[in-house]
């Protein structure tokens, strides 16, 4: 059991004519200046007086603020689409595309060994829900949700919730990347919809009942887009087939649970696992030690469930696997690498549980899947090579699997403890994802991947060398370097560095032809596996996160030196890039030190988490960053925030800073102040640009012509930069 959670022309300016301290550009079609008007705010965070000179750009509703964020994006569209280059980078990312006629992916295998998946063809935009019974199966389509499109937006499918026997399917899907789920049933045989159409389910994962007869799911209370209560205080429903969702009982939340104290920011689920006919309570954030409760089903017919505790925060407990009997606790308590666990489900006894798999010293325990053979799980050396073992019931000792090749990533998958089936997912940095269902009685691999097969010649010749760099401390510190083979140590190659560092997210091997034009076209890609993620197991994530988060951006900087210090590249020809909550990264590391990058390139980026808390996804994120309610946790906000660690007059690099305005985890005021402040205090003559996708969100659920034109925009920024011949301008 998974806890349940969890990037045309108007006006062209000569690429070299930029001056950061005079922009006295006018957007033609906004009628406004593109230089944000300052406008100090100051207060006091624990004992610090903080200026804020664009504080009201977090009324996203201010005229002036709209204005200045639409001629941000039309002057950043207008350079962008003009850079030497990047046409042919989408052109090559569709030929990418065709050689596949079809990619499948979000599989869902129900008990009766139905497949719900979604498809899509190269002249789509988005999936198709379709069907088959078993892998053979005669495939049928279910559900195209450009049917669903309207004034609200294009719509794509996000979740797939089929009740165990498949004869029922719930389908979430959202419009221009919102992750605001509306969520529709069908009827899998006849192939038609149910009348009721749930919304506000932003946290859609519906759990079905065993009769398939309803489900229990997560919805919001109604509050205006951007509101900044929008997330508190949801609550869990069941939802009756073929009824209104005005009628759907309330079934777990602060009103139901008082004595819970569920946090209006906490998020709560209630999940129904048909092996121990047990539902199962959440109460989630961010932090990844489990809470959770749980009763047997037959309480449902109770006025109010009598919910037991399972799971405490202090149990440290980060994911769990059950049977009708026993629960099985994937956990790092003294096990920093992590091990699997074994007690009572019924009368559970933590402290004396049995170790069924115990904590590696050189590697971590990645992932556990049950089945009627045994258990089996995955190990992972320095997040990037993965190794697959299976034990047995007994005490014997795992026996390794050798694998059809080697894997930097394994994704594995189960039925459960009734079924022997088990599948993996292998992939690599430059090796394409292919999935096999592995025999135990055979020990054997058989393919099974059901998306199409595709070669890709022009990354035959690619070199992958994995190094390990000292960081500030004498840390270690993971490294993945992919390049063409017969590359030149000449200090010239342009380098694009990426990264994250948070929730104890590792950055494992991906497979992605459109990111590797980067090294196609004779770049280094490099990936760095930071303090913040889990690459190195628990102690790794905790290393890099409140008081100790610098940790992450400093081994950023590390890593961008090694690759200078080893004369793979130089300051002038250096780019960095991440997302999401890794804007603090690469904001940080900019900011700390300006001299070593040619570009920085934040997507959708946490850009001013001190004022992290005043946004919708904020509160829920404090288990991670820190609160200002705490005096240390407040200092380390302040020490973390990149729009406020900007400094005037400072020769900053060029950056890219993107928004998306319906992004429901980072508020796109958060970068657009990023970029406010950096394009007034630098003293450079490199580029700031700023974009707001008035259609998109945080990444997921964009469109695929979308998500060509969004790396395109990056690579061929970052080659712009970093001074690529082929994405230089006449005039350069």
């Amino acid at each position: 059991m998974k806890k349940a959670v969890p990037l045309f022309l108007v006006l062209f300016l000569p690429l070299t004519a930029y001056s950061q301290k005079t922009w006295a550009d006018e957007s033609a079609s906004a009628g406004m200046f593109l230089k944000a008007p300052v406008k100090i705010v100051e207060e006091t965070y624990c004992g610090k007086r903080i200026a804020d000179p664009y504080r009201y750009m977090e009324n996203l509703k201010d005229p002036l603020v709209q204005q200045w964020l639409r001629a941000q994006a039309e002057h950043a569209r207008s350079v962008i689409e003009n850079i030497p280059g990047r046409s042919s980078l989408i052109e090559k990312m569709q030929d990418f595309d065709s050689r596949k006629s079809s990619k499948v992916y979000n599989l869902v295998i129900t008990d009766t060994d139905r497949y719900f998946y979604l498809k899509r063809t190269p002249s789509e935009e988005t999936g198709k829900l379709y069907y088959r019974d078993g892998y053979t199966g005669n495939e049928t389509l279910l559900f195209d949700p450009s049917g669903m499109a309207n004034n609200s937006g294009k719509y794509v499918i996000s979740n797939i919730s089929p009740t165990d026997d498949g004869s029922k399917v719930a389908v979430s899907a959202a419009a221009d990347g919102s992750e605001d789920d509306i969520v529709l049933i069908m009827n899998v045989e006849t192939r038609t919809l149910y009348p009721e159409k749930i919304d506000r389910c932003r946290f859609a994962s519906p759990s079905w009942l065993p009769d398939g007869s309803a489900f229990l799911y997560n919805r919001l209370q109604k509050s205006e887009k951007h509101a900044i209560d929008i997330q508190k205080n949801s609550k869990v429903y069941l939802h009756t087939v073929g009824s209104a969702p005005s009628a759907d009982r309330e079934i777990f939340s602060s009103t139901t649970n008082p004595e819970m104290n569920i946090r209006p920011e906490d998020i709560p689920f209630v999940h129904y696992d048909k092996d121990s006919k047990h539902l199962y309570a959440f109460v989630q954030n961010v932090d990844r030690r489990l809470t959770v409760y749980y009763a047997p089903v037959s309480e449902l017919a109770r006025r109010k469930i009598a919910w037991k505790p399972l799971l405490k925060t202090e149990d440290n407990i980060h994911d769990f696997a059950v049977t009708e009997k026993d629960l099985y606790l994937y956990t790092p308590e003294k096990a920093p690498n992590f091990k699997v666990l074994k007690t009572s489900l019924l009368q559970p006894d933590i402290n004396h549980a049995e170790i069924i798999i115990p904590e590696a010293p050189d590697a971590v325990l990645t992932s556990f899947r049950l089945t009627s053979n045994g258990i089996f799980y995955t190990l992972s050396k320095n997040g990037v090579k993965v190794e697959f073992y299976r034990k047995g019931f007994d005490r014997k000792k795992a026996k390794k699997i050798k694998l059809p090749f080697a894997a930097g990533t394994i994704h594995l998958s189960s039925k459960g403890f009734m079924f022997p089936d088990v599948w993996v997912v292998i992939s690599g940095w430059s090796s394409d994802y292919k999935r096999y269902r592995y025999d135990d009685t055979s020990h054997s691999f058989i393919y099974e991947t059901l998306s199409s097969p595709a070669e890709y010649p022009e990354y035959e010749d690619l070199v992958v060398k994995e190094v390990m760099v000292k960081s500030h401390d004498g840390v270690q510190v993971p490294l993945s370097l992919v390049y063409k083979k017969g590359l030149k140590k000449n200090g010239g190659n342009p380098v694009l560095f990426y990264g994250y560092g948070a929730y104890g997210k590792s950055l494992k091997p991906f497979f992605s032809p459109s990111f590797l034009l980067w090294a196609h076209k004779g770049g280094i890609l490099a990936v760095t596996h930071v303090r913040g993620g889990g690459e190195l197991g628990d102690a790794w994530h905790k290393a890099g996160m409140k008081s100790t988060k610098p940790n992450t951006w400093k081994d950023l900087i590390s890593s961008a030196e090694y690759v200078i210090n080893k004369n793979y590249s130089s300051p002038a020809h250096i780019a960095i890039n991440s997302a999401s909550a890794g804007g603090i990264l690469v904001g940080k590391a900019m900011t700390e030190r300006p001299d070593l990058f040619a570009a920085v390139i934040p997507q959708v980026g946490t850009m001013n988490p001190l004022r992290g808390e005043e946004t919708p996804n904020g509160p829920v994120n404090a288990p991670e960053f820190g609160t200002v309610k705490d005096s240390l946790e407040c200092l380390a906000l302040i020490e973390m925030d990149p729009y406020l660690s900007i400094r005037e007059g400072n020769d900053y690099p060029a950056a890219l800073v993107t928004a998306g305005i319906n992004d429901p985890r980072v508020i796109a005021w958060q970068p657009a102040k990023f970029a406010a402040r950096l394009q007034a205090a630098s003293a450079s003559t490199k580029p700031v640009l700023f974009y707001t996708d008035f259609e998109s969100g945080h990444g997921i659920g964009d469109t695929k012509t979308k998500q060509f034109k969004t790396l395109a925009d990056v690579l061929s920024f970052a080659f712009w930069q970093t001074g690529h011949k082929e994405f230089q301008s006449k005039e350069q």
